[in-house]
């Protein structure tokens, strides 16, 4: 999949965002969708991610994809959004709000490109990542990706085998791209994790169960009540929603919540104790997920010093993860292996 330093000739990664205008868009939303509203463009990585305030104080986003963009890829997340409306409704997702020809999806042309486009309901909170974390926060969290996977677990679209640079599958890719890492000794200890991951783990995953997941639980894609941070009131961005090895899916979002003082893992253990309640670890599973969740950071720090070297003017968001992922490699470093894996394994109930 990766031929640095482009990864593709054309790929959402390595074509630039679409460069609407503010009031292209509230044009673009007044015609497709009769709303009449402001625009207020939020960061975004490789699409166009746009608050749309309407003029009565209804609020939605307008999600426009890069030209790059597959069109059955956006047309699986759609097809996802709604199966998960359909057969978990208590899962705080968005909502797709269809155009006036009732459509969920359209194109939008824009200096030459087309971009495929929806609008989606806007989901109220505080992002996660701002708040103070709790066990309690983390078992919501983890009962909120459980009911997720679980709901996706009977969720099938062809376009969702489509290769991802952020998944885990192809971690091995990326040590194409590692000389993008400065810190010698940081490189150093990314190289290793992902060369371990390509020894050890890359030749079992044929046999590893698989479904289509998230792939994307970080805390800045859930939002929290401001005046009650344990209760996670939403999950953002289903751009990254691949067929993949379950477990993955989990490893992501335990990677986010090793704890930098204290027990590094506490946080963690809650997490996956409330996923494992909801949808089951296997054993095998929780065997390879504490070095799944360091490959994780070792993917985060590799695909975000590539990126910010190639689009510079985007480089603060693109390496907004940079510090937190390279404490957490370091603390993960400090963590001995057999005693992380009794914990995780603990919390999914085999010992």
């Amino acid at each position: 999949m990766i031929d640095d330093p482009a990864l593709r000739p054309r790929s959402a990664f390595t074509t630039r965002a679409p460069a609407f205008t503010p009031a292209e868009v509230e044009s673009l939303v007044r015609a497709r969708y009769g709303i009449a509203g402001s625009a207020v463009f939020l960061n975004s990585e490789r699409d166009l991610t746009i608050r749309v305030d309407g003029a009565t104080g209804d609020v939605f986003i307008l999600k426009i994809a890069n030209a790059a963009e597959d069109p059955r890829v956006t047309e699986c997340q759609n097809r996802a959004l709604q199966h998960v409306a359909l057969h978990a409704p208590c899962v705080p997702a968005p909502r797709l709000v269809p155009t006036l020809d009732r459509e969920t999806e359209f194109m939008a042309e824009h200096s030459g490109e087309r971009h495929v486009t929806r609008l989606l309901t806007y989901l109220p909170g505080r992002v996660l990542s701002g708040t103070v974390p709790s066990s309690a926060q983390m078992r919501g969290v983890g009962t909120a990706l459980g009911s997720l996977a679980r709901a996706l677990s009977t969720f099938h679209h062809p376009a969702a085998t489509h290769e991802i640079v952020w998944d885990i599958q192809h971690a091995t890719e990326l040590l194409a791209l590692t000389r993008h890492v400065e810190e010698p000794a940081l490189r150093d200890r990314v190289e290793t994790i992902l060369s371990r991951f390509a020894a050890d783990i890359a030749p079992l995953q044929p046999g590893f169960r698989r479904q289509v997941v998230h792939n994307d639980f970080n805390p800045f894609n859930l939002l929290v009540d401001p005046e009650e941070t344990d209760r996670l009131t939403g999950i953002l961005d289903f751009g990254d929603l691949v067929l993949t090895p379950t477990i993955y899916d989990l490893a992501v979002a335990a990677s986010y919540q090793v704890a930098q003082s204290g027990p590094p893992l506490r946080l963690v253990a809650d997490l996956v104790s409330a996923y494992h309640a909801i949808h089951p670890v296997l054993e095998e599973e929780a065997e390879r997920l504490f070095d799944l969740m360091g490959v994780r950071h070792a993917m985060s720090v590799t695909i975000a010093e590539w990126r910010a070297s190639r689009y510079p003017e985007n480089a603060a968001y693109i390496r907004r993860n940079h510090a937190k992922a390279s404490a957490a490699i370091a603390r993960c470093v400090e963590i001995d292996p057999g005693e992380a894996r009794a914990i995780l394994r603990a919390a999914c109930g085999f010992d």
